[in-house]
């Protein structure tokens, strides 16, 4: 009796078009066949299953698909054999409820935003946060726990892992003044903002030795680009800037006697690598989980895919490297200074981390434009260029997710604010305020955000106040250069 065989007419459907890949198949599916282990039926339908989603046999221990399945990973990575797969997704009737923190500090859009994310089938718990206003699907602000085997790109931002910085310096406040020119040469010469800016020379670029950048074929087409704007801050709403830090009495946490110091502060995250990872896997997501329009930023990827661990692996890579860029400024102005930081405060959002809610059950949690506020988690709440930051530690608040804001918040957009405020009153607030502003456009104008103060006031059961942190010389990109934030 002849055994039954697989020919290149049942692999029609696949659209292999990888000789290789095809005499694999043919090969691996015969020689299953041949053992009479499975039905020519069974054996179809584990290469669909295969092809549609390769990670799980490519895990398995002598799986009879193993070598098949990472055949398929390599071609992948390669940018080849790409087969999307797309699922219809329908938004739930009703929210699930979440907490809003400073109702009255949020707009509706933004409300209705977070509306959305908390109707998707996988969301299961949320929060906003009162600096809240709106994003590409989830709101800037908003904090979003979904299944623990599912990501969504947009809901940790196109800055993936957007960060704050902060080095205190044991220096008297008057050098602000008496020195103020020295300290703008540094923030001049050792910052470098803009959508396309690089640099030539490297503090430490040991990032880069890293097995990490081979995991992708999109990493390692990346790796050259991140290399090239290491150290660099980009535009929108980054900055670097020195400014006097009170701290009113010592804590345990962050460890820094009371007294007032200068200290430099940074915002920035991962750049056009960050950038780009984020707008690729965005687009995978949208094309393999097809949500209803006002939706359709929210989409997922399925952390037991390849595009999902691709993702997962090329996100965390993304928050050290926003790390390292912050290093690289920190470290070239301390040495300047000859001096070291007696303490170093720094913290990301735009992230997603696997964390238990308190039911014990694992979620992820994306804390868009939101802060990581676990018990004793340090972090910094900016203001504006004429209000005050703070350092604060977190109090594991399980209504919040254990998030706080990040910032005070937008109230006007770019536009409206290019548009409505008077370039003379701005220069003349920021001159009453004794701060001095090299770059920025009428865009990031202390006007256009809200209120620190009250957003501080709704956010008391989640974080407490260690410190405060006053602007005195502001570095930011060029009027005219695009926000990237």
């Amino acid at each position: 009796m002849t055994k039954e065989q697989l020919t290149n007419k049942d692999f029609l459907e696949f659209n292999i078009k990888e000789l290789d890949l095809l005499i694999a198949f043919g090969r691996v599916s015969n020689g299953i066949l041949k053992s009479g282990r499975m039905t020519k039926a069974e054996v179809l339908e584990h290469l669909r299953k295969l092809v549609e989603n390769p990670m799980p046999y490519a895990t398995e221990q002598r799986g009879e698909f193993n070598n098949l399945a990472n055949q398929i990973l390599d071609l992948r990575h390669k940018g080849q054999f790409i087969k999307q797969v797309t699922q219809e997704a329908t938004l739930k009737e009703g929210a699930v409820q979440y907490p809003i923190f400073g109702r009255e500090l949020i707009d509706d859009f933004a409300l209705k935003q977070m509306d959305t994310a908390m109707r998707l089938p996988i969301t299961v718990a949320g929060a906003l946060m009162p600096d809240a206003h709106v994003g590409y699907g989830l709101p800037i602000g908003g904090v979003l726990a979904t299944d623990i085997n599912t990501i969504i790109p947009y809901a940790v931002g196109v800055d993936i892992a957007c960060r704050m910085c902060l080095s205190v310096f044991d220096l008297p406040k008057t050098i602000l003044v008496n020195e103020d020119k020295k300290l703008k040469g540094l923030l001049n010469e050792h910052t470098f903002f803009g959508v396309a800016r690089e640099t030539e020379t490297k503090h430490d670029s040991s990032l880069f030795d890293r097995k990490d950048w081979e995991e992708t074929h999109t990493l390692r087409k990346l790796k050259n680009l991140a290399y090239r704007q290491l150290g660099t801050s980009g535009s929108g709403n980054h900055f670097a800037e020195f400014g006097v830090l009170e701290v009113k009495e010592y804590d345990d946490v962050l460890k820094i006697p009371a007294g007032e110091y200068v200290a430099l502060l940074t915002h920035s995250g991962s750049r056009g690598f960050g950038s780009q990872i984020a707008n690729k896997y965005s687009q995978i997501a949208m094309q393999k989980t097809r949500l209803p329009e006002g939706a359709k930023h929210l989409a997922w990827l399925d952390m037991n895919t390849e595009e999902g661990q691709e993702y997962w692996i090329s996100m965390n890579l993304a928050g050290d490297y926003a790390s390292a860029n912050h290093h690289e400024i920190h470290n070239k102005i301390a040495k300047a200074l000859n001096l070291h930081p007696i303490s170093i405060v720094e913290n990301h959002h735009n992230f997603a981390w696997k964390e238990k809610l308190i039911d014990g059950r694992e979620v992820m949690v994306h804390r868009k434009g939101a802060t990581p506020a676990g018990e004793n988690i340090l972090g910094i709440i900016p203001g504006s260029m004429t209000a005050p930051g703070f350092v604060v530690k977190g109090k594991a608040d399980t209504t919040s997710l254990s998030s706080a804001s990040h910032g005070a918040g937008r109230t006007l957009s770019r536009r409206k604010a290019i548009r409505e405020l008077d370039r003379k009153a701005v220069k003349q607030h920021m001159k009453e305020s004794g701060v001095q502003v090299m770059g920025a456009g009428l865009d990031e104008a202390p006007m256009v955000y809200k209120n620190i103060h009250e957003v501080m006031s709704a956010q008391q059961d989640l974080v407490v106040t260690l410190a405060a942190f006053y602007p005195k010389l502001v570095r930011m990109a060029d009027a005219d250069e695009p926000p990237e934030d």
